[in-house]
């Protein structure tokens, strides 16, 4: 008897999830560059726009070095898109955060993602919700 792990079902499904974060990844990249960013620039911006971040959380988050999010920052500060600032809450630690044209930016970029949201909007309320807690359940997520 086949474990739980490696029967056909999981193993469907863990293909089929690598199938869509391939493709979600291939239309990020296509849309990152039609804004002349990289993809790991684009993530950072969308980071941001979300909310002003310390660069070492943003490392964090794309587990990755502080110092490529450095580089990183750099290039979006040199394009006008983000902006180094003191944190409010603790003056010594940078955040960096979008500028207005980085949030246009980053807004034009998360509308330019069809694939990601055409699918989604196939499916009902009911559907995308049960979608949205399974995969939190998957990453332990509350």
């Amino acid at each position: 008897m086949p474990t739980r792990h490696t029967d056909p079902l999981t193993l469907e499904v863990v293909e089929l999830i690598g199938t869509v974060v391939a493709r979600y990844h291939d239309e990020y990249e296509e849309a990152a560059a039609t804004h002349a960013l990289t993809g790991a620039q684009a993530r950072v911006l969308g980071l941001l726009a979300l909310e002003p971040t310390p660069m070492r959380k943003i490392a964090e988050k794309l587990k990755c070095e502080p110092s490529n999010v450095t580089g990183i920052i750099d290039r979006l500060e040199s394009r006008g898109l983000v902006e180094r600032r003191p944190d409010p809450a603790d003056r010594r630690v940078k955040v960096a955060a979008p500028t207005n044209e980085g949030r246009d930016t980053a807004r034009r970029l998360r509308e330019s993602l069809h694939f990601a949201r055409e699918p989604l909007g196939e499916l009902t309320e009911t559907e995308r919700t049960l979608l949205r807690d399974l995969l939190k359940r998957m990453l332990g997520t509350p």
